[in-house]
């Protein structure tokens, strides 16, 4: 049965700063889903956190095409220009890797590499891991497995605050999490997608499903992702800023020591959660050299 689902309208889109990508699309489970589809050559897929969208990757695809490469970016659903569910219900961690999964399948992939952050390390890595064919490579950046062991304060202060505001204020989050200067239209292109607090039910429902015990659901998925991890030797980049509240450097360096296909942890400096939006063009470049050292 097709979830009910709100579509964010077009025209919000329209002239955002620094993304002239056209969109592309993909029906799952009756769904539009959204993504970007530039170049050719290998393909590079950016799995996006929460609550932005294929916007937060604009500064680092040029340098990732300009190697050769094809890049993927999509919108999971609930985010960005896909279809957004409006009951809490539809958003659980193993419907989010089956749509991923299933554009995989769709653009019948090969030889990929998997880039994450923030939720899209949980997503981006179950994908890759489950879809080890297709997958050869991973470049991780500031995100983690929720296995059950406790959260550290800073997410469990997110959380709190998601929980107090089903209305989620996009504007307040981004800018509090800016380290740089982001003009005022940057902030409007990540609430573009989010008209009214209905638009933006899967947006809240990310922090709240994040597994707290090893009894609660994803965690178990969680721990074969890492499991599978530890055991990945193909090249991996693991890259974190290092002002990052929640995902401090210190979690890049046990992920970089925990993956043995991992070199050591490159930090990104003057960046916070968004490195992609403080420092795009410097992640971008050094992705770029990654891609062009193992290629």
């Amino acid at each position: 049965m097709t979830a009910p689902a709100l579509r964010t309208p077009d025209e919000r889109f329209d002239d955002l700063p620094g993304y002239d990508f056209e969109p592309h699309w993909f029906e799952w489970e009756g769904l539009r889903l959204h993504y970007v589809d530039e170049g050719s050559g290998a393909p590079v897929v950016l799995y996006h956190g929460e609550p932005t969208w294929a916007f937060l990757w604009r500064k680092v695809i040029p340098p990732i095409l300009a190697t050769g490469h094809r890049v993927l970016a999509p919108d999971y659903p609930g985010f960005g220009r896909s279809d957004k569910p409006t009951d809490p219900g539809f958003y659980t961690y193993d419907r989010h890797v089956a749509a991923s999964r299933a554009l995989v399948a769709h653009l019948d992939l090969d030889d990929a590499t998997a880039v994450v952050q923030d939720w899209g390390g949980p997503i981006g890595l179950r994908t890759a891991t489950e879809e080890r064919d297709r997958f050869r490579r991973l470049v991780i950046l500031n995100t983690g497995l929720f296995t059950g062991n406790p959260p550290g304060e800073g997410f469990m202060r997110w959380r709190g605050f998601v929980e107090e505001h089903p209305d989620l204020p996009i504007e307040r989050i981004m800018r509090g999490s800016a380290v740089t200067a982001w003009p005022d239209e940057v902030i409007d292109a990540y609430e573009a997608p989010f008209p009214s607090a209905e638009h933006k039910v899967g947006a809240h429902r990310f922090p709240l499903i994040v597994p707290l015990s090893a009894d609660d659901a994803g965690a178990a998925e969680m721990a074969v992702t890492l499991r599978a991890l530890e055991a990945w030797t193909d090249p991996v980049l693991v890259m974190f800023s290092d002002s990052d509240p929640i995902f401090h450097v210190k979690v890049g360096g046990k992920m970089a020591g925990k993956v043995p296909g991992a070199g050591p942890l490159q930090v990104v400096e003057g960046a916070g959660h968004f490195l992609q939006e403080d420092r795009g063009e410097e992640v971008g470049a050094r992705i770029a050299a990654f891609l062009t050292a193992t290629g």
